[in-house]
């Protein structure tokens, strides 16, 4: 399967130029050529069916309505060593650090704004810019980011770099643990012999990070809640999923009720106050008397009760100021500011479309860069100049000329690629890394994360709602092999 296997430009996960596999991965490559055809294809019909039987799905919205989908997934896993690994996770630390301290700076001193250091228009104009409702406003552990999902790539030369933070309503959790459940249906013997860093105790870690943001004024043991907009969002599994796993409730807003300043959710039992919420709802839509008035997914009187302290809101309120994709320049920036270090993990070149100069070059050189919408995710509203027509590009320029500064460009990453098994064949797909963090009274890295393929041959997409898939990710401990 792997004979004619391509590197080709790209740097590649698992294969050399010379075709033979990396060190790490090499138990794998020769466990994967003692399988025929028809084994390799009976361990992706495994995969697939046990996603469909579990009812793991995702929504896909587009100019045709809503459609249902499964998971698309590959068996082939990413493999990073734990060295390597080492400097991942210190590297996400580091950001997620950076990026808590500069929302709570932005919230209450702006001593970052005060210094010249990120422009104060660029935070004054930002849509996601709620001092107005949250300024000065305290919060338990001084800490706004409890989840954040940071999207890491690899360059031709194999350096990582990360492409986005996420710090609102990071998805895709879910789908960590059950991409493991599957692999362990598909190579059951590899756990065995293989020393792979485990997700055991992971959903733990996230329950006791949730609960170490009880507010001050909770009385006993706090009540946490799972807030989801309904069965139609796109990432209804991930809240089911999580909320079961972690043994809260999973409401929605009709479920819940302010009374004094006090949340409470309806039981059959009647009241039962709720201390902390973990929300998977925009900030838009959490409270219509503070924000959109025609918000039927919040909660009339929510933000009183969070800025009194009754009731702790995770992520938190105002978010997304920081994980915009203008402000995401500024994150070497931040950490400089605020740490006195240098960043571990690079950003990837990025140009701001309001500099006259930067917005004339780009126009130019369309064909060559990746534009996106600073406010847009899920690969929307994106042109990949490579990949573009000639129409798509002129179209691309007139919503540019029109508001240039809703726009940023980067050059075109030749994203690193790992081999997929799709449809009775081995080839190369581009791959990139979601890294989930947990911030709570400490902070944990969850080992692996999510690998997103572009399944579609030579795409650079790996979103799913853009026909992406997913991979397990192992965290192979030093020596590799456990002894027999």
């Amino acid at each position: 399967m792997l004979k004619n296997y391509q590197t080709g430009m790209f740097f590649d996960e698992m294969m050399n130029s010379d075709a033979t596999p990396k060190a790490h991965y090499d138990w794998f490559y020769k466990l994967v050529e003692k399988f025929s055809d028809q084994e390799l294809s009976e361990k992706h019909e495994t995969a697939q069916l046990s996603f469909l039987r579990q009812g793991i799905t995702f929504t896909v919205y587009n100019h045709e309505g809503q459609t249902e989908r499964t998971m698309p997934f590959d068996f082939i896993p990413i493999i990073i060593p734990e060295e390597e690994w080492g400097r991942i996770e210190t590297g996400m630390k580091q950001r997620m650090k950076a990026l808590n301290l500069f929302l709570e700076d932005l919230y209450h001193d702006q001593k970052i704004l005060e210094e010249g250091i990120i422009p104060r228009e660029l935070v004054e104009n930002n849509p996601y810019y709620y001092h107005k409702q949250i300024g000065g406003v305290d919060i338990p552990l001084d800490n706004h980011i409890f989840l954040s999902g940071v999207d890491l790539i690899r360059d031709e030369h194999g350096q990582y770099r990360v492409l986005e933070d996420n710090l609102r309503n990071p998805s895709g959790m879910s789908y960590v643990f059950q991409n493991r459940y599957v692999m362990r249906q598909v190579y059951p013997e590899l756990f065995f012999n293989h020393d792979i860093r485990t997700l055991e105790h992971q959903i733990s870690e996230l329950h006791d990070t949730v609960m170490s943001h009880a507010p001050q004024k909770c009385e006993g043991d706090p009540v946490a809640v799972l807030l989801t907009p309904g069965s139609y969002n796109s990432a209804y599994y991930d809240h089911m999923f999580l909320a079961q796993q972690m043994g809260i409730e999973l409401v929605e807003g009709r479920d819940l009720l302010v009374q004094n300043d006090v949340v409470y959710m309806k039981t059959i039992r009647g009241l039962k106050r709720v201390d902390i919420i973990y929300r998977r709802i925009d900030d838009d839509f959490l409270d219509p008397d503070a924000f959109r008035p025609d918000s039927a997914l919040g909660v009339q009187g929510l933000l009183q009760a969070y800025k009194k302290g009754n009731v702790a809101i995770l992520n938190g309120i105002g978010n997304g100021v920081a994980d915009d994709k203008a402000m995401y320049v500024y994150v070497p920036d931040m950490i400089r500011f605020y740490l006195g270090e240098e960043p571990i993990i690079p950003n990837v070149e990025t140009y701001f479309l309001s500099d006259p100069e930067r917005l004339d070059y780009v126009l130019e050189h369309m064909e060559e860069l990746v534009i996106k919408n600073v406010g847009a995710s899920g690969g929307y509203d994106m042109l990949i100049g490579p990949q573009s027509t000639e129409e798509e590009r002129e179209d691309f320029r007139e919503k540019v000329l029109e508001n240039p500064r809703q726009y940023i460009a980067q050059p075109t990453i030749k994203l690193s690629r790992a081999p997929a098994y799709q449809k009775g064949r081995m080839y190369p797909c581009h791959v990139d890394l979601r890294v989930f963090v947990m911030n709570g009274k400490e902070m944990n890295v969850l080992p692996g994360g999510l690998s997103r393929v572009a399944l579609k041959e030579g795409s650079l997409v790996v979103n799913s709602s853009q026909g992406g898939g997913g991979k397990d990710t192992w965290i192979l401990r030093s020596g590799g092999e456990r002894d027999a």
